[in-house]
């Protein structure tokens, strides 16, 4: 199964023999300026295309901005075979779509951090199946979570590779979640391809800029904000380069 302090503004000051309205209309006009300084897209151009998509989803929106929460997931897996302590560690997107109802439990998390955003993950929410340690790693497709976290059962399971004697069952220290297959994306997403959109992202200010794939890289369990979740999966539309 899956393995796992504010520079001061220079005309904030004004002259103290100008009149208050005077004062009062500068500072207004600063502000203005300032509004559509924070609103107006970055300077330069981006080989990514994301301010074309940026511009198609807040007029969606009606102008409104997506907030940076994460409320969807990238998780990783290994499609190719790898024996650990005689078991081996492949599950491909493949094998989940094999599975009963297309269904499993995402056990075998080992990082504290990778842990803590299984246990955030809410009923219903998307995640990208990420084919990780291979030749070519990148996104094949689309699962929901079905059931949210619970124990692990492997952390007691002596023969298990992910077991932990200092895990108890009174206070296991490890969870997972039960993820169902949706769909495969309409193209397999490479890495390479979403690397180049982040290095042109963290250029011009582009959704990818912050994303955790690059930031965290041995993560297997990663969070997405809605933006970067939505740019990726506009990928697919397109054609790969």
């Amino acid at each position: 199964m899956p393995w796992p302090s504010r520079k001061r503004d220079k005309g904030a000051v004004a002259d103290k023999k100008e009149p208050d309205a005077k004062i009062a209309k500068t500072e207004e006009t600063q502000k203005k300026e300032e509004e559509e300084k924070s609103t107006k897209p970055p300077a330069g151009s981006s080989k990514s295309g994301w301010k074309n998509w940026k511009k198609a989803k807040e007029a969606d929106a009606g102008g409104e901005e997506s907030k940076q929460t994460y409320c969807h997931w990238l998780l990783k897996s290994e499609p190719e075979s790898r024996l650990e302590k005689g078991v081996d560690m492949k599950f491909s997107i493949e094998d989940l779509k094999a599975q009963p109802n297309q269904t499993t439990f995402w056990e075998g998390v080992r990082n504290y951090q990778a842990r803590n955003f299984l246990r955030a993950m809410k009923l219903g929410q998307q995640a990208f199946f990420y084919h990780s340690n291979c030749k070519e790693p990148g996104i094949v497709g689309i699962v929901k979570i079905v059931k949210e976290a619970y124990p692990d059962h492997t952390q007691f399971d002596q023969k298990d590779p992910h077991y932990d004697s200092t895990s108890r069952k009174e206070n296991p220290k490890w969870s997972m979640v039960d993820v169902q297959f949706v769909r495969m994306t309409k193209r397999f997403i490479p890495l390479s391809e979403i690397k180049a959109h982040h290095l042109a992202h963290k250029a011009d200010g582009g959704p990818l800029k912050n994303m955790m794939l690059f930031t965290r890289q041995r993560l297997s369990i990663q969070p997405l904000t809605q933006e970067e979740f939505d740019f990726v999966l506009s990928l697919e539309e397109e054609k790969p380069h």
